[in-house]
C-alpha cells in the first residue's frame, strides 16, 4: 500500500468546513448521472452516522460499505447491522457492495509476500483457512444490506505469480460459484499489493476466470503504483462488460515513488475516465475511495477529494 491509515472519530459541521471548501458547502444533484455515485463510508469516519450525514450532504444516495466503529464490515454483530440499516434509511442510502477483506492473504506453500502486513488491515484478521468463512460472512452482508455485489482480492502480491496461477484461478472461480447461488457477483480490485495490480493483468485474469458471478473493481488510481497509465492504456485492454464497480482515487509521483493525492490533482485522467465509462455504457458503482490524508482530518481530505471528482463527473458530463 501506498500509506497506511489512521482512523479519526469526526464531528466536524458543514460550517466549519464550508469556509475552506465552499464549493462543497451545499448537495449536488446527482440523479442524472448514470453512474451511482458513492463513498466509501469508513473514507470519512468510523462514526458511520457521521458519514452517512457527509455522503447524504454531497448528494449522493449510494454508499460503498468497508468498517464502521471500528469494526470491518464482516463482523458486525445483529444488532450492529440493525442500526447501520436503520441509518441507511434515515439517510435515504443504499449500499453499492461490501467491500470485504476476501483473499487479501498470503497463499500457502509460496514465499511469504513481501506485502503481507505486520498488521490487520481495516479492522480484518483472517487467515487462509478462514476465506469460506470471510466469503459466507460477506454473502451475508451482501444480502443484509440488500447488494448484489462483494469486493475481493487475489493473494498479497508474489514475484512470480507463475507457478501458483491456476490454482489461484481455480479458488476464485470457486468462490464465485458460491457466489452465484446466492445471487451476488465478486468483484475483484485491481490492488499492487496483491496478484492483479494492473488493467493489463485485471485482463488476463478476467480471460482467465471466465464465471458469469466474476467482474473487476477498477480502481485506476492503484494501477498507477505499478507504473501503468490507467487511462486509457490500463483501461482499453479491459474487457468493458466484466466491469462491475469502480473506485476513484488519485496519485502523484514524488520521486521513484507514488503517494496518495487529493482527486482532482494527480495523474489520474479523471474526466477522460468518467467520458469513457459513460460511452461504454457502465452503469455500476463510482466510489469515492479518498485515501489521501494531507488535510486536517479524514472527512476534511474527502471533502477536497469529492469537490475534484464532482469536478470531473462535471466535465464528463456525467452529472
Amino acid at each position: 500500500m501506498i500509506s497506511s491509515r489512521r482512523t479519526f472519530l469526526t464531528s466536524i459541521g458543514i460550517t466549519a468546513v464550508g469556509s475552506a471548501f465552499p464549493q462543497l458547502s451545499l448537495a449536488s444533484d446527482l440523479t442524472h448521472s448514470p453512474f451511482r455515485i458513492a463513498v466509501i463510508n469508513d473514507e470519512i469516519s468510523q462514526d458511520f452516522e457521521r458519514a452517512c450525514t457527509v455522503a447524504a450532504e454531497f448528494g449522493m444516495k449510494w454508499i460503498e460499505l468497508r468498517g464502521m466503529w471500528n469494526k470491518n464490515i464482516i463482523d458486525l454483530d445483529a444488532k450492529e447491522i440493525a442500526e447501520s440499516r436503520r441509518l441507511l434509511k434515515k439517510y435515504d442510502l443504499r449500499v453499492t457492495d461490501i467491500a470485504s477483506p476476501l483473499f487479501k492473504v498470503d497463499w500457502p506453500g509460496a514465499p511469504k509476500s513481501k506485502f503481507s502486513p505486520k498488521r490487520d488491515q481495516f479492522n480484518a484478521n483472517y487467515g487462509f483457512d478462514q476465506q469460506d468463512e470471510v466469503l459466507e460472512k460477506s454473502i451475508a452482508m451482501a444480502k443484509a444490506f440488500k447488494t448484489d455485489r462483494v469486493r475481493c482480492f487475489d493473494f498479497w502480491r508474489l514475484d512470480d505469480q507463475k507457478p501458483y496461477r491456476a490454482e489461484i484461478n481455480e479458488r476464485l472461480r470457486k468462490a464465485a460459484d458460491k457466489a452465484a447461488k446466492q445471487d451476488v457477483i465478486l468483484v475483484l480490485e485491481n490492488e499492487p499489493s496483491c496478484n492483479t495490480g494492473t488493467g493489463k493483468e485485471a485482463a488476463e485474469l478476467l480471460s482467465a476466470v471466465q464465471h458469469p458471478s466474476f467482474m473487476l473493481n477498477w480502481d485506476p488510481g492503484n494501477a498507477v503504483e505499478l507504473g501503468e497509465i490507467p487511462y486509457p492504456d490500463g483501461y482499453e485492454l479491459l474487457p468493458k462488460a466484466r466491469i462491475g464497480h469502480c473506485h476513484c482515487k488519485n496519485a502523484v509521483k514524488k520521486g521513484k515513488k507514488y503517494e496518495w493525492a487529493p482527486v482532482g490533482t494527480g495523474v489520474v485522467d479523471w474526466a477522460g475516465q468518467f467520458r469513457a465509462l459513460k460511452k461504454d455504457g457502465y452503469r455500476f458503482a463510482v466510489s469515492l475511495e479518498t485515501h489521501w490524508r494531507g488535510a486536517r482530518t479524514p472527512e476534511d481530505a474527502t471533502r477536497q477529494s469529492w469537490g475534484g471528482m464532482k469536478e470531473a463527473l462535471q466535465k464528463a458530463d456525467a452529472l
